[in-house]
């Protein structure tokens, strides 16, 4: 290691600790036991150009263990990505461009957002599986315009997490040899040496995974950890595992290989000390990088910039040559035009009669797949029953990388924080399934698509009481209480075909926000008042026969809209006039303008009933104090879904009783 790649080094070091112990908060630990590790992969192996964070074929590096953000920030600060000495300065405060975990879309040169131990881990292995994926449907021989690899970072709290083994279990039976990860081993986590919880061997798991394992003795050893990442890069049929042997907190005599490194300031005294022993000068002086440094580092970035350039080449020759090719590439790169599906006849046709969501969500996805080129989804191992696989498109493997069906295995957790790895490599608009249940596997990653603003969808089926004999484990309850607690994420229940067909539109011309589709297994019958009107999240699907005298007003979504036009038949029959309307979206209602609002739920109509097969839970906004809910107070039952339905009290006969209740008790 030269003396000028030590100062480089220890920059990342002495930065990160200084905005650590300004901002009183942080994590040394890792920046300063990873910097060799992060400064040998950024300056001499990766391909990034700081001057265009987004060029399409940089090599992406992906900061699982996220708390060790300061070592991020320090590397954009010296590279050139546009953060200044005084957003490092603003490390952890309000408004900075250096939160305390990176945040994509927040900081330019943060690919994910992590924070979460593992989920990086997943998202890597998205980020490869969109590589290779575009790599196999774009690349010709001599022109491979899709190139490159995925780097991820990860500590020992990652790899205790059940999403590592998820995801490194399907990366190496996809063999995404562009997939290489380093593991800063330091053996230490919060509580204490690793010894008290994580034993394994770490390496042996990791083949057995199918990855090639290497390991760096030496965490300081530029030259040896060059040489591993060179050796991964090599292997073209497996993914890479780099251990590297470091010490948490290194470079600092008090705290090195100690726990007390991990989560908390070093102290000031403290970091004088660290500074004098790496050999800084002017160690009295906090956020003073020399200008040998900073040259260094310029000079560094320029070779990313020279990158590009060829890049660039290599692509307009490309063009010219595979015009049909580039103009894949330029629909595959461009949102959906939202006007002319909106428009398209064809996609919102559909037969009268009867028919589950799932089945109509199954069509819609085998006419979208054409319409919209960059398309690509998949289920967890429930590919025949979320009816979410693609006709004659192939399925995504080690042998066929150009399949647009993924089949994730029984994975949810990793399966979400895959999906999100492919949105956030762009150029693909990915979905995801599994039965609406087992939403709970994917909660943490959902989250992550929302915070982030990816456009993923959850093809979640099997949506309530209805999956019947399975019982009440298969039962979804709680769940659409859970994710419409979730802010930037649009939860869609549609009543019938054309409401599933908004839910599939609304989906696939989503900027910035996720959508989950809660689909049915039961047939429903297609509504005769239903309309795109559902894209306001709630409209009058059966109008009371006098609207401006109207007595209640009964509110349903997804299967239980039949039943509230049943009911209101029935309360018809009595002389009590009410409206139906259908609420697929609540999130969608609520951006509608007050106007709107106002004349679907008019604030003078106080006798309001909810009817949803779900947890009651939220629908309070709605029918207010004087109004009731017909919705599940328990767990369901093993039994068939008709024999649920007026077990647990969903019957138009019922329904209309509530409302008839209301109408009394407010009199």
């Amino acid at each position: 290691m030269s003396a000028l790649d030590t100062k480089c080094v220890n920059a990342i070091r002495v930065l990160s600790a200084d905005a650590i112990q300004k901002a009183n908060s942080g994590h040394p630990g890792l920046p300063l036991g990873s910097a060799a590790m992060a400064y040998e992969l950024w300056a001499n192996h990766m391909h990034h150009n700081p001057k265009n964070p987004n060029w399409v074929n940089r090599d992406r590096f992906i900061l699982s263990a996220g708390h060790g953000s300061a070592m991020l920030y320090s590397l954009l600060h010296l590279f050139g990505y546009g953060l200044t000495i005084e957003d490092m300065k603003q490390f952890r405060q309000e408004d900075s461009l250096t939160p305390g975990h990176p945040e994509y879309r927040h900081t330019a040169g943060v690919e994910a957002t992590t924070g979460p131990l593992g989920a990086g881990l997943g998202m890597a292995v998205g980020m490869a599986m969109a590589e290779a994926h575009l790599a196999a449907r774009f690349n010709r021989p001599g022109y491979d315009i899709v190139n490159h690899h995925t780097f991820a970072l990860c500590g020992d709290g990652c790899l205790m997490e059940g999403i590592s083994s998820e995801a490194f279990s399907l990366a190496g039976t996809l063999g995404l040899s562009k997939l290489i990860v380093l593991y800063d081993s330091n053996q230490i986590s919060i509580e204490g040496d690793t010894d008290v919880a994580f034993t394994e061997n770490v390496q042996a798991r990791m083949r057995a995974f199918g990855f090639q394992t290497l390991l760096v003795e030496d965490g300081n050893d530029l030259a040896a950890i060059g040489k591993a990442i060179e050796e991964a890069k090599a292997d073209k049929a497996h993914p890479s595992f780099i251990t590297v042997r470091t010490q948490i907190g290194y470079g600092c005599p008090a705290k090195q290989g100690k726990a007390s490194a991990h989560g908390e300031p070093l102290g000031a005294e403290n970091v004088k000390a660290l500074k004098e022993n790496l050999g800084w000068e002017h160690p009295d002086m906090s956020f003073c990088v020399p200008q040998d440094v900073y040259d260094a580092y310029k000079a560094l970035a320029e070779k990313g910039a020279r990158a590009e350039a060829e890049w660039e080449k290599l692509f307009a020759a490309y063009s010219a040559k595979f015009p049909k090719e580039r103009a894949l590439w330029d629909a595959c790169h461009t949102p959906v035009d939202a006007k002319k599906l909106l428009a398209d006849e064809s996609y919102w046709a559909h037969d009268d009669k009867a028919a589950a969501t799932r089945a109509l969500s199954g069509t819609l996805i085998n006419r979208l797949k054409d319409l919209v080129p960059q398309l690509i989804g998949g289920s967890a191992d429930l590919a025949p029953s979320t009816k979410t696989l693609m006709k004659d498109e192939g399925n995504f493997s080690k042998q066929d990388y150009a399949g647009r069906n993924l089949h994730f295995g029984v994975r949810e957790l990793a399966m979400a924080a895959m999906a999100n790895g492919l949105a956030l490599y762009g150029g693909l608009r990915p979905y995801i399934a599994t039965f609406f249940v087992f939403s709970d596997y994917t909660k943490p990653m959902l989250r992550l698509a929302a915070l982030m603003g990816l456009p993923v969808t959850y093809v979640f089926t099997h949506d309530s009481i209805g999956v019947g004999e399975d019982g009440p484990t298969h039962e979804p309850i709680e769940q659409l209480a859970m994710l419409r607690a979730t802010p930037n994420i649009n939860v869609f229940r549609p009543a019938d075909a054309t409401e599933t067909a908004a839910g599939w539109y609304l989906a696939v011309t989503s900027g910035k926000t996720p959508t989950a589709l809660v689909l049915t297994r039961q047939n429903l019958p297609q509504l005769a008042g239903s309309s795109k009107d559902a894209l306001k999240g709630a409209y009058v699907v059966s109008e009371a026969k006098d609207a401006m005298r109207m007595q209640g007003i009964l509110i349903a979504s997804g299967s239980e809209v039949s039943l509230a036009v049943a009911a209101q038949e029935l309360l018809a029959k009595d002389g009590v006039d009410v409206r139906v309307v259908s609420m697929p979206c609540m999130e969608l209602f609520e951006a509608q303008d007050p106007d709107y609002k106002e004349r679907i739920l008019p604030g003078s109509v106080r006798a309001r009933v909810a009817v949803e097969a779900l947890s009651g839970f939220g629908w309070g906004e709605y029918v207010g104090l004087d109004g009731a809910a017909v919705c599940m107070k328990s767990f369901g039952a093993s039994a068939p879904a008709a024999t649920l339905f007026k077990k647990f009290g969903f019957t138009a006969e019922h329904v209309a009783e509530v409302m008839k209740t209301v109408l009394r008790q407010l009199r």
